[in-house]
């Protein structure tokens, strides 16, 4: 018992001692890249669903300067950003953000001043193209200001209108259901079902009527309920 004791203890010094040295490494590295920095122009091209393309934003970027750009697909609305959020990490002092608009850059009018403050402040421009450039001078914080806040406002209008058009949707067609139209019929749900009944994995049932498995699950367990009254 006690030699096993001592061998955790030395397990742990072990971990401890190869993780500061890890720690050590990363430093050293670090004030590497910054010794050897070359300002760079980033790009940054985004859509917000999977089937809008990342290609015209990508060539309006390279066209424009940008020497290596960040690329993903994530709504507008999500709180996470996960490429942009190590780009913004990876900038060092005297390179550039490109975006080809606004609306790729931030959500929010408090989100865009707060990023374009923090990114000023490490001495880092941002180029909105559609716009011009953004610094820390006050003719820039002015005009960025001013932009964003036209850019939350016309993301409210829509916002606006939109419920506006659900609500007389909801009032005046007896039809109108809420959400995302369901993909599959019940005829083919009510089939798939059938196929559970009869022992077939989730797997199997996927395989021959091109439902996901999650739906599968989800719709299942709806028709258990709806037996079950």
């Amino acid at each position: 018992m006690k030699k096993e004791q001592k061998n955790i203890k030395k397990n742990k010094i072990v971990d401890q001692y190869e993780f500061d040295e890890f720690q050590k490494w990363k430093i050293e590295k670090e004030k590497e890249r910054i010794k050897n920095h070359v300002p760079t122009i980033y790009g940054y091209a985004r859509v917000s669903t999977e089937e809008q393309h990342l290609e015209p934003q990508i060539k309006q970027l390279k066209n424009s300067g940008a020497k290596k750009i960040y690329q993903e697909k994530w709504t507008g609305t999500t709180t996470k950003r996960p490429i942009f959020e190590k780009l913004i990490s990876l900038l060092l002092s005297g390179d550039t953000l490109m975006v080809t608009k606004l609306d790729r850059f931030a959500r929010n009018t408090q989100e865009a001043l707060t990023t374009v403050e923090d990114l000023n402040k490490r001495g880092i421009k941002i180029h909105i193209l559609n716009m011009g450039y953004f610094d820390d001078s006050p003719n820039g914080k002015l005009m960025f200001t001013m932009f964003s806040a036209f850019a939350q406002f016309e993301r409210d209008l829509i916002v606006n209108r939109t419920q506006e058009g659900k609500d007389y949707a909801k009032k005046y067609d007896p039809h109108y259901k809420d959400g995302r139209p369901k993909k599959f019929t019940e005829e083919q749900v009510e089939l798939a079902w059938e196929l559970r009944k009869q022992g077939n994995t989730y797997k199997m049932i996927n395989r021959k009527t091109g439902i996901s498995i999650k739906t599968l699950q989800r719709r299942f367990n709806e028709l258990k309920l709806k037996d079950s009254e």
